[in-house]
């Protein structure tokens, strides 16, 4: 009777050890979140310096890029500086392998990054969100009146710069070039920066370039100074067919009085927008987002005045960041 008595103690203590453990071992398991969360994450960490890519030096995104460069260093307080670069494609990329924080993008191209497309077949870029969009980007073909181009059907044939390798310009001279019929075999491509462009057609080398930018386009400004520039126009119908086809691009125009244009010049655009690393934190994307659209009095480029919070998501394609979305919803913009 002791026997059975001590083996049912001796059951019945096992029994109970093993339930506390049990239970120590589910609050151990519940409390592990816990001590995760106590702990800081790298995408939270703030960086101790930043980098803003934004494009060759004659265009519009290296001088736009050095105000908003200064204004997220006021803001966040950590230092960030505007790096010349290779522009839209070869800024997606650059974010993808880790190697910046900030870059401007054209939203055709940002889209065609995170879908895989065209230049990115392959190279999807998975961990880049929006920041916003900015201000149209013009495509303009720029020539001089001595070269007699006076169609997109004229450059049949000619000397044609189509971009720098890596940049959304590419895409959009492709584009516009097969809504016309026409290839890059067609021409005499050349993958010119827009100083080596604007250079090109200044000393004879090059007939007419592909330039996408914010007009005016310091390159274009420069080589106005001493030829007389002609942009190519793209009639309402050319438009309107790739438009058709493309839905990224919008009617736009050359304003007159710029280039010493005395009539302004139908053509399209696509949108310049400011894009970031995913792993930033919201707070961060927050406070950045805020600065820029609410300090545009201190951009000192001219393009400064098309950037408007409400214009922020307009055509921008791809996730917009967590922390941007936050001051959109802030000051109820796409509600």
């Amino acid at each position: 009777m002791k026997k059975k008595s001590f083996l049912l103690a001796t059951i019945m203590l096992l029994t109970l050890s093993m339930f506390l453990a049990a239970c120590g071992g589910g609050n151990q398991t519940q409390e592990q979140p816990a001590e995760s969360e106590g702990e800081a994450p790298a995408q939270t960490e703030a960086p101790k310096f930043m980098s803003l890519l934004t494009g060759g030096t004659g265009g519009t995104y290296y001088p736009l890029g050095g105000s908003l460069a200064n204004i997220i260093s006021d803001a966040t307080g950590i230092q960030t500086n505007a790096e010349v670069s290779g522009a839209s494609a070869e800024n997606m990329t650059t974010l993808k392998d880790g190697n910046a924080e900030i870059a401007f993008s054209q939203t055709d191209i940002a889209s065609y990054a995170k879908e895989g497309k065209l230049m990115f077949e392959g190279n999807v870029v998975d961990n880049v969100q929006a920041i916003g969009t900015l201000y149209p980007e013009t495509i303009q073909i720029v020539t001089t009146a001595k070269s007699g181009i006076k169609s997109v059907e004229d450059l049949k044939g000619k000397t044609v710069s189509v971009g720098a390798p890596g940049s959304g310009v590419l895409a959009n001279a492709q584009q516009v070039l097969e809504i016309h019929g026409l290839t890059f075999d067609d021409l005499k491509a050349q993958n010119l920066s827009f100083d080596e462009s604007t250079g090109g057609i200044q000393d004879g080398s090059i007939d007419a370039a592909f330039i996408t930018a914010g007009a005016p386009t310091g390159a274009v400004e420069g080589l106005a100074a001493t030829e007389d520039v002609v942009i190519v126009p793209i009639t309402q119908e050319k438009i309107d067919e790739l438009i058709a086809k493309y839905p990224y691009y919008a009617k736009d125009e050359v304003p007159a009085g710029i280039y010493g244009l005395t009539e302004p010049v139908s053509t399209v655009a696509v949108q310049a927008m400011l894009v970031c690393r995913d792993d930033l934190s919201e707070d961060l994307v927050y406070t950045m987002t805020k600065a820029i659209f609410e300090n545009t009095d201190k951009i000192t480029h001219a393009k400064g005045e098309l950037i408007k919070a409400e214009n922020g998501l307009n055509g921008v394609g791809i996730e917009v960041h967590p922390g941007a979305q936050k001051y959109y919803d802030e000051i109820g913009v796409g509600k």
